[in-house]
């Protein structure tokens, strides 16, 4: 259990970095982005390997 826990915390934070090297972390973050972010930290070291996980967001537009 103990080497499973180092395991998961060693893949999340290549994810992090993952989305460090690609400029995530910058500007405003919109809900595409966040997601985008959160992906790329659960896909850790996948990023380098050729996965480059994005996220579409469409929210609901308010009635009229």
């Amino acid at each position: 259990m103990r080497i499973g826990s180092v395991l998961l915390i060693i893949w999340l934070i290549i994810g992090a970095v993952a989305g460090y090297q690609r400029h995530y972390y910058t500007g405003d973050p919109g809900c595409a982005k966040a997601g985008t972010i959160v992906v790329t930290i659960l896909a850790g070291p996948l990023n380098y390997v050729g996965l480059n996980p994005k996220v579409g967001c469409h929210l609901p537009q308010p009635s009229r």
